[in-house]
């Protein structure tokens, strides 16, 4: 291995993708993500997924999209969330192909 020390940037990138895998770390957090790899759904559709009390969901979907996991959108009284981009799907699927799953839930349609 290579006795050169990381760069800043490097550094950075290591911090940044810490900081993912601790947005990433809560079941309910990949459930929300699994549902909207179909596309985009409002909370009323995603606590029918994912069993989770109301402010409990409101609480992960607010760290997701702080974290720029997620976007949203309002319509009216309704608030409407999506993945940012296919990568954080893209990361669940690796890590479920590593624990032995195939990651196919995490497929996002093109």
């Amino acid at each position: 291995m290579n006795d050169a020390k990381l760069s800043e940037a490097s550094l950075l990138t290591l911090e940044r993708a810490a900081e993912l895998f601790g947005v990433l770390s809560t079941p309910v957090r990949l459930q929300i993500i699994r549902v909207l790899c179909d596309g985009e759904q409002n909370v009323t559709h995603l606590l029918a997924q994912i069993e989770a009390s109301q402010p409990n969901m409101s609480r992960h979907l607010q760290v997701l999209y702080q974290s720029g996991v997620l976007t949203r959108r309002r319509d009216g009284h309704q608030v409407f969330y999506r993945l940012a981009d296919a990568s954080q799907a893209l990361v669940c699927r690796l890590v479920c192909s590593q624990l032995g799953c195939d990651g196919q839930d995490f497929e996002v349609p093109v």
